[in-house]
């Protein structure tokens, strides 16, 4: 696995929910989890992709005239692109005047991330903050992963990761000496709704978490609250039931669910299945979060 080059789609500076103060966030391409109503469907593939804005499409054309592989032609007034055609060159993003193609994902050094990371060490060190790797999920690229970890404590900054959980455990014993704090995701505690919500079975992520809990400096749990799957007392009674005893979890926060990404979707020519799906109310997040208080957790809610 390459430590020294990795896939990201962006990096987010002076970011103020991803970790305690002002941080930088740096989102690594690649997911293992198939949630339906991820808020970041641009981070599930591994490699670069394109993703087109319509609404800024000036129907110039010249798109169809270098795209090497004619994945793009002009149909009356409307543009189709075949993506089953694409091989993601690049061609059509460079030549587009309007800005309506944009390459999601590129490969970059290590080096490249920490010239950017310590942009804003004044702003760490005086808040409190630094840097949290998200996703997707980082772990797919863990020894990556672990060369920004190492590179980020040799110059004294903070780090957070932000993990969904299901790897092998050995790659969490791998960077736990690098790692300040674990932000956590915590979907369902019902192994077969898990299942059918995202994919894959919760067995490997709450195993994970209990090991994790044991050695980690401090770990933060995150809760998106997503209608029809989790926003139930039985589920939240089951994850205070699971939390309460394990070490190091200093924060449960509850995310509430939105539609914000609706647009990345049609943009990446996906189908957005959460698309009537409504958010909680602030009155219903705010009870399941009473839930857990209940359970002696220090608990927040946002919406």
């Amino acid at each position: 696995m390459n430590k020294t080059f990795g896939c990201i789609f962006d990096i987010q500076r002076f970011s103020l929910h991803d970790g305690p103060g002002i941080r930088t966030t740096v989102f690594l391409k690649g997911c293992n989890l198939r949630c339906y109503w991820c808020h970041n469907p641009e981070s599930v593939n591994l490699e670069p992709e394109i993703q087109l804005y319509s609404n800024k499409c000036i129907k110039c054309g010249k798109c169809v005239m270098i795209c090497p592989q004619n994945a793009i032609r002009k149909n009356g007034n409307d543009m189709v692109f075949s993506r089953d055609l694409c091989i993601k060159c690049g061609e059509c993003v460079d030549g587009c005047f309007a800005q309506a193609r944009v390459m999601v994902g590129k490969t970059v050094s290590a080096a490249e991330i920490m010239t950017e990371i310590c942009k804003d060490k004044a702003f760490y060190e005086t808040s409190g903050g630094g840097v949290t790797f998200s996703g997707g999920e980082p772990m797919l690229q863990s020894g990556f992963l672990k060369t920004l970890l190492k590179a980020c404590k040799s110059e004294g900054i903070h780090t957070a990761v932000d993990t969904a959980g299901n790897v092998a455990f050995d790659k969490y014993e791998d960077i736990v000496p690098y790692t300040d704090l674990f932000l956590y995701d915590v979907k369902v505690m019902d192994e077969q709704i898990h299942k059918q919500a995202t994919g894959v079975t919760n067995r490997k992520i709450l195993n994970n978490l209990t090991l994790l809990s044991k050695t980690a400096k401090s770990i933060y749990i995150r809760i998106p609250v997503v209608p029809m799957v989790n926003d139930n007392e039985d589920n939240f009674v089951k994850t205070g039931e699971f939390l309460k005893d394990l070490e190091h979890i200093d924060l449960v926060e509850l995310l509430a669910f939105h539609k914000m990404a609706s647009g990345k979707y049609d943009g990446l020519g996906r189908e957005y299945k959460a698309k009537d799906l409504e958010p909680v109310s602030k009155d219903r997040l705010n009870e399941l979060k009473d839930i857990l208080s209940g359970y002696g957790l220090n608990t927040k809610a946002s919406f």
